[in-house]
């Protein structure tokens, strides 16, 4: 919360980092499956606060979903929300990294196709925070 009792605007970061994080590494765990578990880092955010939120219990919604995939990085789309209030929309890039090289490097056959799968349109991801 910050002073107002709203809350704060590096909450809402950790909002969707948790979303993000759910949603990427749903591929890898279940199958063995190597993707996204090499690493990926966020090259920017862009958050639009639409109204505040104020101190409750009641969770609220993040719902995810990819917007673009390129060679080497990919879009990721949120709304914050309850049924009938949106709170935040944002977007992240994240680009896949090679952790041990220090590299980005590309999106594999694999990824793409599990992205595919939540591009607009799609699928959105959605998760209580």
């Amino acid at each position: 919360m910050d002073a107002f009792g709203h809350v704060n605007n590096v909450v809402f970061l950790r909002y969707l980092e948790e979303a993000r994080i759910d949603f990427m590494f749903r591929l890898a765990p279940g199958d063995g499956s190597p993707s996204f578990s090499g690493g990926s880092v966020v090259a920017r955010h862009e958050i639009d606060y639409v109204r505040p939120l104020v101190h409750r219990h009641e969770p609220v919604t993040v719902e995810s979903w990819v917007t673009k995939i390129g060679a080497a990085s990919l879009t990721i789309a949120y709304e914050i929300k309850d049924p009938d209030q949106v709170y935040v929309r944002a977007e992240t890039i994240v680009v896949p990294f090679n952790l041990e090289a220090q590299v980005p490097r590309r999106i594999s056959a694999e990824e793409r196709k599990f992205l595919e799968e939540y591009r607009d349109g799609g699928t959105p991801e959605a998760l209580a925070a």
